[in-house]
């Protein structure tokens, strides 16, 4: 197979990915970097290491972790390669060996038909840093060094697709998660990973179709998984239809569970059709579980197959299931399109009163600024990252001590079209509609990416 990426967006511009991994200290600072603020951020997004072959997308390159540590005032910064399996085979080769999720499955190559990139998000549990890709496992990482150790097993006893975006419960330290499977049923695993690292269970979780679902949230007590219409069926190519469709007019369905639960526990509540790339939070309410999302009316995977204006546009929306009576309210907050919702996470599962999204800009998936949510209030507020300069996926990092759920930063890397470079951002989650109090100048280019997450520094003595 050739490449037939050459005009591709998604290797143009500050998508095109980097090659040099690097290490730079001292880093030049505008304004300055608060004296509490004391830790690592770490982001992950695709890089190809080599041309990709057939139809690229944006989330076909190998996993990148770029990170900031911050100290004292100053920054230092490193970017690795998550050095996933496919990526040390493809390396051997000196090229790529797999196509991306807009081709058919590659059955008959001898390295296998997928390749985990570990390229979404990252978490730190139970002193390890996770790389994350839904499709595969997680990848464990060193920090502050980001060098990959090896495939996150859970003592031997993982063996499932994981997700993307795993919930730490900041009560129990218990890791959160789910899989999904496209081949055979069951096409849904769930499981729960104590704060010591035991896995407590995976169970079996029955839906009708493979839907790929992408996020999912929790509460004290419960676990929202989601079965959306945005379903898989391969015996659509034999038709010449994608295998991935949208089925309009099929239900979005909201399955609720204990946490300790299994399949014969959940009871799933029909909303209207909607697909969710990201949750906000959720948590308990009297009779209800009340849940927050970026939400879009449809959603479509293939260029050239939009049907309806307003699909793949995500807008903040709210859903509320009533465990008593069934019955199920929703709408949209926002008109305004945005996407990767982050919270606080010392409030993951917990009624918060904050919420963030990076706004979208008109020539998506760029984002030019944030929103910050007061569900208190039902205010919201911008932070415009200025002309020509253009974000991503945003973090809370709490200061040390804080009472206040808002009495933190959010960290954020931007890209300057106008100087052609890359900025760590630091804004006071207090004073959102401020300027930074500080920007660190990055010694590179920072390609635009997905997910994040902050490390404090007590996570890092502990895990050195």
């Amino acid at each position: 197979m050739t490449t037939t990426t050459k005009f591709n967006p998604y290797l143009m511009g500050n998508f095109a990915p980097v090659r040099k991994e690097i290490t730079a200290d001292n880093l030049e600072i505008k304004g300055q970097l608060p004296r509490d603020l004391s830790g690592m951020y770490v982001r992950n997004g695709p890089n190809p290491q080599f041309a990709p072959l057939g139809k690229y997308d944006w989330m076909d390159g190998d996993g990148m972790l770029h990170g900031v540590r911050i100290s004292g005032g100053r920054a230092e910064y490193r970017n690795r390669y998550v050095r996933t399996g496919g990526f040390e085979v493809e390396k051997d080769l000196g090229h790529a060996v797999w196509s991306g999720r807009l081709e058919p499955p590659q059955i008959n190559n001898p390295y296998g038909p997928y390749k985990n990139v570990a390229n979404n998000g990252v978490t730190f549990h139970n002193g390890k840093l996770l790389a994350l890709w839904e499709a595969g496992l997680p990848y464990e990482v060193r920090v502050p060094s980001l060098e990959t150790i090896a495939p996150y097993l859970c003592d031997g006893y993982l063996d499932s697709a994981f997700t993307a975006h795993p919930k730490v419960d900041p009560m129990t330290g218990e890791l959160i998660f789910f899989g999904y499977a496209l081949d055979a049923p069951p096409y849904v695993k769930y499981g729960v990973i104590s704060g010591n690292g035991e896995l407590l269970q995976t169970v079996p979780i029955n839906v009708p179709v493979p839907s790929g679902p992408h996020d999912f949230a929790i509460t004290k007590n419960y676990t929202i998984l989601m079965d959306l219409p945005l379903r898989f069926r391969p015996q659509r190519e034999e038709q010449g239809l994608p295998a991935w469709m949208f089925e309009t007019g099929v239900p979005s369905r909201f399955g609720i569970l204990p946490r300790y639960g299994n399949n014969e526990d959940i009871r799933w509540f029909e909303a209207q059709p909607c697909y969710i790339n990201h949750i906000l939070n959720a948590y308990e309410s009297g009779d209800e579980v009340v849940l927050y999302g970026c939400r879009m009316s449809s959603t479509h995977l293939y260029p050239g197959t939009l049907r309806d204006p307003d699909e793949n546009i995500p807008r903040m929306y709210g859903w509320a299931f009533n465990l008593k009576t069934g019955s199920v309210r929703e709408g949209m907050l926002d008109k305004r399109p945005s996407e990767f919702p982050c919270i606080n996470n010392r409030f993951v599962g917990r009624e918060m009163r904050y919420g963030y999204t990076s706004r979208m800009a008109s020539l998506r998936p760029l984002f030019d600024g944030i929103i910050k949510y007061d569900f208190g209030t039902g205010r919201s507020l911008p932070h415009d990252f200025g002309e020509g300069r253009y974000g991503g996926a945003v973090t809370f990092a709490p200061r040390i001590g804080a009472i206040d759920e808002d009495d933190g930063w959010l960290l954020t890397f931007v890209y300057d079209e106008k100087q052609k470079r890359s900025e760590l951002l630091v804004i006071d989650a207090q004073d959102i509609r401020g300027e930074p109090v500080g920007r660190v100048i990055l010694p590179q280019r920072v390609p635009y990416g997905f997910h994040g997450t902050w490390v404090s520094e007590m996570q890092l003595i502990a895990n050195s």
